[in-house]
């Protein structure tokens, strides 16, 4: 079984997070949220306390993908933080699968991941994206690099994943209404 660490800190995006979750679950990924504080509940951009799953730790290591979702502060907060921006360099110089969207995409910048390769972001991202080949898709998958622009678009981002974990999301787009509303 595929398994995904999705990071949470304080800020995170929660529409982001929750549906990018649930999605790989539905998909059969084994998805596991992990945290930067004991309190099992992490404050969202919006002032929800969603619980998360674990702390984060090296644990991560043993994931086949690491998801950094969006929300205003959260990027700057992981950006901040080493072992973030390590483990990101760790799971690039393995050539595992690394995911982010929104403003996770500046976190990918931040750890240094990115360059050459192609990928898209938030409306006006070209520039905080620096050495990545930037696209206006809605989401990517270019190498071991998943990108997305921002809130509206975690399941075009979670069928990227799920392709890239070599699962085909098709079964799952046939049981969504996103299937009847014509999603690509």
């Amino acid at each position: 079984m595929k398994r995904a660490a999705v990071l949470m800190i304080e800020g995170y995006e929660e529409s982001e997070t929750m549906q990018i979750v649930d999605l790989l679950r539905r998909a059969g990924v084994e998805t596991h949220t992990f945290r930067f504080q004991e309190d099992p509940y992490v404050l969202s951009m919006q002032g929800m306390r969603v619980k998360s799953d674990q702390v984060f730790s090296d644990e991560v290591k043993d994931y086949d993908v690491i998801i950094v979702p969006g929300g205003r502060t959260a990027g700057a907060k992981l950006i901040a933080r080493e072992d973030v921006l390590a483990m990101l360099q760790y799971f690039n110089e393995n050539g595992k699968l690394i995911a982010g969207m929104c403003s996770g995409t500046t976190v990918l910048a931040a750890a240094k991941v990115i360059a050459g390769k192609r990928m898209t972001g938030y409306t006006g991202y070209a520039e905080k994206l620096p050495g990545a080949i930037f696209s206006e898709e809605v989401a990517v998958w270019d190498q071991n690099i998943i990108s997305s622009q921002g809130p509206a678009t975690p399941y075009p981002f979670a069928f990227r994943i799920m392709e890239a974990l070599g699962i085909d999301p098709q079964p799952l787009k046939d049981r969504l209404l996103y299937a009847l509303a014509e999603g690509k």
